[in-house]
């Protein structure tokens, strides 16, 4: 028996959804607050303002779901597929999104305060004002997203794959981007106060206008990186690799 397609305002609190078919379903304004929806299949629903706080949707199929406005504060998503899914003004605080796809998705203005992304797959995604703070996004794989002036203040970036991501007046302040990947990356007029940027690459980067103050560039690879307006006062650059001219040299 197929399950029922039209579940608009529908009170699902806690409900067991398990593998659930429910693509092209519409569940506009339910609350489905704590429901087990792990490996559910949503593909193409429309989900918006709906109430899924501390649901379980580990492994479940989002692609293409319309999940604008959604409460997903402090859900399991891991494992998730949520690709080219729009969670524009989402509240994801605090969910769990280890290992999660969420390549080309749009999270305009979401809130992911804190949310575990570690080494989710963020190719692509449209972060334009969204909230990470103190976000984990350790091994996180966000070439070409669209960070421009999000909110990273305090994030682990470790080992991040920032490859030509747009972070135009990003806040990365205090923000620890050890070991990423950040080729080709537009950090114009980002605020990398206090950032922890050790052994990271900065390859053709563009940093014009960028705050540094007090930033940790230990080891870190700058060639070809522009850095015109840039006040590298209390920068520390030991160990850094920088061009000049032709030469690649070491700062010592």
């Amino acid at each position: 028996m197929s399950e029922p397609k039209d579940l608009r305002g529908a009170d699902l609190t806690g409900a067991d959804l398990t593998s659930a078919n429910l693509m092209g379903a519409n569940l506009t304004g339910a609350n489905l607050t704590r429901a087990d929806l792990s490996g559910v299949n949503l593909t193409d629903a429309n989900l918006m303002g709906a109430n899924l706080m501390g649901a379980d949707l580990s492994f479940a199929n989002l692609t293409d779901a319309n999940l604008t406005g959604v409460d997903l504060s402090f859900a399991t998503l891991m494992g998730a597929d949520l690709t080219s899914a729009n969670l524009t003004s989402a509240n994801l605080s605090g969910a769990k999104m280890n290992g999660t796809n969420l390549a080309s998705a749009y999270l305009t203005e979401a809130n992911l305060t804190g949310a575990y992304l570690t080494s989710a797959n963020l190719t692509g995604a449209d972060l334009l004002g969204a909230n990470l703070t103190v976000a984990r996004l350790r091994g996180a794989d966000l070439t070409d997203a669209s960070l421009c002036d999000a909110d990273l203040m305090s994030a682990d970036l470790t080992g991040a794959d920032l490859t030509s991501a747009n972070l135009w007046a990003a806040n990365l302040t205090g923000a620890d981007l050890t070991s990423a990947n950040l080729t080709s990356a537009m950090l114009i007029a980002a605020d990398l106060t206090s950032a922890n940027l050790t052994s990271a690459n900065l390859t053709s980067a563009k940093l014009n206008g960028a705050k540094l103050n007090g930033a940790k560039l230990n080891g870190a690879y700058l060639t070809d990186a522009s850095l015109s307006d840039v006040d590298l006062t209390f920068v520390d650059l030991t160990g850094a690799y920088l061009l000049q001219g032709w030469k690649l040299v070491r700062d010592e």
